[in-house]
């Protein structure tokens, strides 16, 4: 066991060196012997494609768009910032010939993608490709940016990083301002104090927010609180969808932000304060893009011969372009109240020269400790937010995980410094019921329902959740691949029969007025993929087809449904459950629903874990 904050984050480096390798391995075994049927299908490549128009977008990069043609109800798993790799799979010989350069995602929607290329000589080698492709790439600059931000918190002796790092992970204690509590009417007592023990911290506090608990507004209060104190903060999360999330609140309260990166969810809105539309939104830009273009056109006339009046032309040219750049640059973040981006978004070069009194990590327990450093060096004190009990961060080598990799910056700080710490005890989401179980396994039974959201139901004298028990059904589970882990098809059949029977019992003109929503989760993908060409099969289900959403655990993160139906898949006689052990992920399946759970599982194969067993015995009450 680490002795010393240093030899903590010594291990956390070692551990991280063995994920590096490990994912590096998985993804050349993958893109040497995986075929491209099954990439496809896996959402990490696009084939065949389409080639749009390129240019040069409002940053000067010169970018191009390409669009998928076939596979469009595949998910993805494309997003801002990620390397992609073009390929060609119509050479002479039938060999998939990759393409000499690397991209960069700047935009992606359902089917259409805007790739950074490092230039317009790399358009020619698409235009000449006869069967374009693009997959995703192995990200390099993550890891570096991971590793160079531990070195950093390592080595520093006597600065502001130092004395974090001490705090986190030593004796060192948190330091606290003391002031009369501020109040706010509108928030429940435990909100009330999270944002006030914010407010106090010097150096580090954590917003702990259980399913429904009201994180989000608790966190934008919080923020809010600090932009009267301070002048300008910075907002981060581990994904590019929990920066929107947080970033739309933000903009909802009225708070001017800007967004470094593209959004997820594609729409005006959540464009409109990104940094790269702001750029081009700006009275200067007009301007600077006709500079920018007279140089490409100097460069171009001139290319096989460049007098010394041209070169002078050039220079002079681009000095005014980065004078420019630099005063709009100034301008957006001088607006600014709130700069967000993700955890490795904070290291790019439009935040080089920028600090900030405060940090906001939303999402704090599913990013791993390495990338959270990334952004804290920026900052003088951190705010934490999230949930330790569900989600926890991707790891993909076990022995990095049995490690201790997976133990989040969030988690050692509960453990290390309780003080710092604030519970949100008030759920808005769920029927009581349904929020019962998960408060007493994973909070302590600390967690109650606001009185509005109790009863809540959709039928009169329903059961707010049911476990339907496929131990009788012939429902037995098959392995499908590594990616895809297990698919039990008998008890999808049953997964949907059992909706459609409860869709029956509400009746199809109440769930159209009242816009009933349907959430259908698995966790696994394999699962998740034929419940989904089930579904298109059923007739049955056409008119709720925008009501229903069908996804892993992981996809639901976040989100709620009226409705919730959960495949468990797993069925076999030696009680093997694997993926299934990670119980905060169960934690997240079972609080997404608002009024309705349904539990679809061998109960011989599943109670045989205690907390299965548990939360049989705790369904078959409710149904007594």
């Amino acid at each position: 066991m680490p002795s010393s904050p240093i030899l903590e984050l010594q291990r956390q480096y070692e551990l991280l060196e063995m994920e590096y390798n490990h994912e590096k391995e998985l993804f050349l075994q993958q893109a040497d012997r995986t075929d491209l049927d099954k990439k496809v299908r896996r959402g990490i490549c696009w084939f065949p494609l389409s080639v749009g128009r390129s240019y040069y977008n409002s940053l000067n990069q010169y970018v191009v768009e390409v669009f998928r043609t076939e596979n469009t109800d595949v998910d993805h798993h494309f997003e801002f910032g990620r390397p992609v790799m073009f390929f060609d799979a119509g050479t002479v010989n039938g060999q998939t010939r990759n393409l000499p350069f690397t991209g960069t995602v700047n935009y992606v929607d359902e089917d259409r993608m805007v790739v950074i290329l490092p230039g317009p000589e790399a358009l020619a080698s698409l235009q000449g490709a006869l069967r374009l492709g693009v997959q995703l790439s192995f990200d390099e600059n993550i890891f570096k940016l991971m590793f160079a931000s531990l070195r950093a918190v390592m080595n520093d002796k006597n600065g502001r990083l130092a004395e974090l790092r001490d705090i986190f992970h030593g004796t060192r204690p948190a330091g606290e301002l003391t002031f009369t509590p501020l109040r706010f009417p509108w928030l429940n007592s435990t909100q009330k104090s999270a944002v006030n023990k914010v407010l106090r911290a010097k150096d580090v506090a954590i917003v702990h927010g259980p399913p429904g608990t009201g994180k989000t507004t608790t966190l934008v209060e919080a923020i809010y609180e600090t932009l009267h104190r301070e002048n300008q903060v910075l907002v981060c999360a581990q994904s590019n969808m929990a920066v929107d999330w947080i970033s739309e609140k933000l903009v909802d309260r009225g708070i001017p932000v800007l967004r470094i990166g593209n959004p997820v969810r594609v729409n005006d809105k959540m464009l409109s304060f990104t940094y790269e539309r702001r750029f081009e939104a700006h009275p200067d830009y007009p301007l600077l893009h006709s500079i920018r273009r007279a140089i490409r056109q100097l460069y171009d006339t001139s290319r096989k011969g460049r007098s010394e009046s041209v070169r002078q032309k050039i220079n002079s040219l681009r000095d005014r372009a980065d004078e420019l750049e630099v005063r709009i640059q100034e301008s957006l973040f001088n607006e600014a109240r709130v700069i967000a981006c993700t955890l490795t978004g904070a290291a790019s070069k439009l935040l080089f020269r920028h600090r900030f009194a405060t940090l906001f990590i939303d999402e704090a327990a599913q990013a791993l400790e390495a990338a959270c450093w990334i952004a804290i060096r920026k900052a003088n004190r951190v705010i934490l937010a999230g949930d330790h009990c569900q989600l926890p961060p991707v790891v993909t080598c076990y022995e990095a995980m049995k490690g201790g990799l997976a133990q989040t910056l969030m988690q050692k700080i509960v453990r290390n410094k309780p003080d710092c710490v604030s519970l949100l005890k008030v759920q808005y989401r769920m029927n009581d019921a349904i929020m019962r179980f998960s408060s007493d396994w994973f909070y302590h039974g600390e967690v109650r329902s606001a009185p509005e959201v109790k009863y809540r139901g959709i039928l009169d004298y329903d059961t707010p959740m049911v476990w339907v028990n496929t131990e009788m059904e012939d429902a037995a589970e098959e392995f499908v691949e590594r990616s895809f882990g297990r698919i039990n098809k008998a008890e999808a059949e049953l997964t949907l029969s059992s909706l459609e029977a409860y869709l029956t019992k509400i009746g199809k003109q109440r769930i159209l007025d009242e816009r009933i929503d349907i959430g259908v989760i698995s966790p696994y993908q394999a699962q998740v993929h034929y419940l989904r060409q089930l579904l298109k099969k059923r007739a049955f289900f056409a008119p709720y087809k925008h009501l229903i959403t069908v996804n892993t655990v992981d996809g639901f993160q976040g989100q709620e449904r009226d409705v919730i139906v959960i495949s468990l898949v797993r069925a076999n006689e030696k009680g093997e459950i694997g993926f299934l052990n990670d119980l905060r992920r169960m934690n997240v399946a079972i609080t997404r629903a608002r009024m309705k759970l349904i539990i679809l599982g061998n109960a011989d194969t599943l109670t045989r874990h205690p907390f299965y067993k548990r939360l049989y015995e705790y369904i078959s009450t409710l149904e007594a």
